[in-house]
């Protein structure tokens, strides 16, 4: 199992998510899946159904959203 990709909270969208395949997982055209939201404000973390590459908010991020 790799390790999740970390991310900044200006990494997330306003609210409070990102798409996968994402640039950050530096991912190939080859291998890539339909465009997936994951809400990763929520928990601080979240998996890809597609592909199985976890997001996760680096350790001291918060998520304000919408302020």
């Amino acid at each position: 199992m790799s390790k999740p990709i970390e991310l900044l909270a200006k990494d997330l969208n306003a609210q409070g998510g990102v798409f996968c395949p994402s640039p950050q997982a530096d991912m190939k055209l080859w291998n890539n899946h339909p465009k997936v939201y994951l809400d990763v404000a929520k928990t601080g973390h979240a998996k890809c159904p597609y592909c199985g590459t976890g997001y996760a908010l680096k350790a001291g991020e918060h998520f304000g959203g919408g302020h």
